[in-house]
């Protein structure tokens, strides 16, 4: 089959239509000659434009319900073949080099998730396995790898830069090496979303074990960037924020910003502090976060405005630049309850808002007002917890454990239901705070508050001794819960010394018995959960 002299061929077969009859139009307008299958056909040959289908180009039909019709030789070789090295085996075979190669993958992901990012549990293992796309990827990554001779094309976001390359003569190497770079990406993350989604079903219905669907041999994580960021922790670090695709459940990518600038690295770090604290009980609750740790937080029945008069009440000064979180909607008395505070917080996020409390926002320009899903305290943190440490990644599930548990009395005396409902909103904080961690709790003015709180030192006697010294209200009536155990009883000596006279803590150390000697001979009470919540 002779090749005819100088014809230059464009594949375009799009899932996302989107320029791409503008993008043929270019192309026409360049010399070329436009392949094309099924819907992407269809599209160009509405608009007008002359289409040479793909089944016409290699002699052979689509078959198999469309299942196979890109999957030819005189498709593949004409993307991978290597202009200087291969012509005359492509002119013995009547391959036309295919220079220009446009495709984006079948919607798995969209035809997975509803609108809101969520997984669809009313999807058929059938309709998903159908969305799977085979020869899309096939040539993304033939004309990647190809890429000296071929360009890619695989976001409808890079068509005008091609076609302006185009117009002054050509599309350059370091354009198509670009674009080769964002085609691997694409396929690996698109093959990444198909991988989890597959092994979580096959998880549910007894294929996989649990074990064997989240922490695989091999695998790769899908992301998609959110946002850049300024920079990082540090000015001198580079960072950005990304999102995974297709898991569900709670995402900070899914949230709304009604205002204020861009999330920074460390707001974002803070934001999924102070969300993972704020819903962490049902009663109304205000969370207020510096630097990763709760340094305000309450409860109260009457809602948002007297759970942040608690919250802010435990330590107004480490508020100042913090970022708040409710987890219930805001109205107006809210935001004024906020505002007369005249703390300055960097992000202010709950799940709704009314427009009364929007206006009212609206004039305080610097604050980030991030807007949660209504059903935000209804779904849990899905995927696995991921650490970066050099040259890898440590995975793990999420500590989702219940707040309450089965506890056990371990002191002589026993906390009365006063003390357990403090005890119960102080270990549901504790888990919060930077291990080691020590929270210091009371009952205030109908509702609960923090009273203190020891993050991040190096000894578990000197968090409660920070604990202690950071009371805003008196200590006597607080009680206290520890992340970890004891190992020594000066850590609740330090406290019985300044009036605490209930603890939760885990439990399970050599010297459990003498810690409790301590406790017992002051008449106070301890309780142990049996769970452990270290937080580095």
């Amino acid at each position: 089959m002779p090749t005819p002299a100088g014809r230059r061929l464009a594949l375009l077969s799009v899932s996302d239509k989107t320029g791409v009859v503008d993008l043929a139009r270019h192309l026409l307008r360049h010399g070329f000659t436009l392949l094309s299958t099924g819907g992407t056909a269809k599209a160009l040959l509405g608009a007008g434009l002359p289409v040479t289908k793909v089944g016409e180009h290699t002699g052979h039909p689509e078959i198999m319900d469309g299942r196979v019709k890109t999957l030819h030789p005189r498709v593949h070789a004409g993307i991978l073949g290597l202009r200087d090295a291969h012509a005359a085996e492509a002119a013995a075979h009547g391959v036309e080099w295919i220079d220009l190669v446009a495709v984006n993958l079948y919607p798995f992901e969209a035809t997975v998730t509803d609108p809101q990012g969520q997984p669809r549990a009313d999807l058929s293992m059938a309709e998903a396995i159908e969305q799977v796309d085979i020869g899309g990827p096939t040539m993304v990554r033939a004309a990647a790898k190809n890429h000296r001779f071929v360009t890619i094309l695989t976001s409808p976001q890079d068509y005008d830069r091609v076609v302006a390359e185009l117009d002054a003569g050509g599309v350059r190497a370091e354009t198509r090496l670009q674009l080769a770079v964002k085609a691997f990406r694409h396929t690996a993350a698109y093959d990444a979303v198909i991988s989890q989604w597959l092994a979580r079903r096959a998880a549910q219905e007894g294929a996989l074990s649990a074990d064997e669907a989240a922490m695989p041999a091999e695998g790769a994580l899908p992301l998609r960037r959110v946002q850049a960021c300024r920079y990082g922790e540090n000015p001198h670090q580079r960072a950005a924020f990304y999102g995974e695709p297709g898991v569900g459940g709670r995402s900070l990518a899914g949230l709304v910003q009604h205002q204020g600038k861009e999330l920074s690295y460390n707001n974002v770090a803070d934001l999924d502090a102070v969300l993972r604290a704020a819903f962490e009980v049902d009663e109304p609750s205000c969370v207020i976060v510096k630097h990763a740790n709760p340094c305000g937080a309450a409860v109260h029945p009457d809602g948002p405005v007297a759970a942040y008069a608690l919250a802010l009440a435990g330590d107004p000064v480490s508020a100042f630049g913090g970022v708040v979180a409710f987890n219930r909607p805001l109205d107006g008395d809210a935001v004024r309850a906020i505002r007369q505070s005249r703390v300055f917080f960097e992000i202010l996020a709950a799940p709704g808002f009314t427009p009364e409390a929007l206006e009212l926002l609206a004039p305080r320009e610097k604050l980030r007002v991030m807007e949660l899903p209504a059903d935000w305290a209804a779904r849990r943190a899905e995927g696995m917890d991921v650490k970066r440490v050099m040259g890898g990644f440590l995975l793990q599930d999420w500590d989702l454990g219940p707040v309450g548990g089965e506890w056990t009395t371990a002191s002589k005396v026993a906390p009365d239901q006063a003390e357990l409902a403090a005890l119960r909103f102080a270990w549901a904080m504790c888990r919060h705070v930077k291990s080691n961690g020590i929270v210091l709790a009371r009952a205030q003015d109908g509702g609960f508050m923090l009273n203190g709180v020891g993050a991040g030192q190096m000894s578990r006697v000197d968090s409660v001794r920070l604990a202690v010294s950071k009371a805003t209200r008196p200590v006597p009536g607080s009680v206290l819960a520890s992340d970890a155990f004891f190992p020594f009883p000066d850590g609740p000596q330090v406290a019985l010394d300044a009036g605490v006279m209930a603890f939760a803590q885990p439990g399970g150390s050599v010297k459990d018995a003498e810690v409790l000697a301590a406790v017992d001979a002051r008449g106070a009470k301890m309780v142990f959960t049996g769970v452990r919540h270290f937080w580095h």
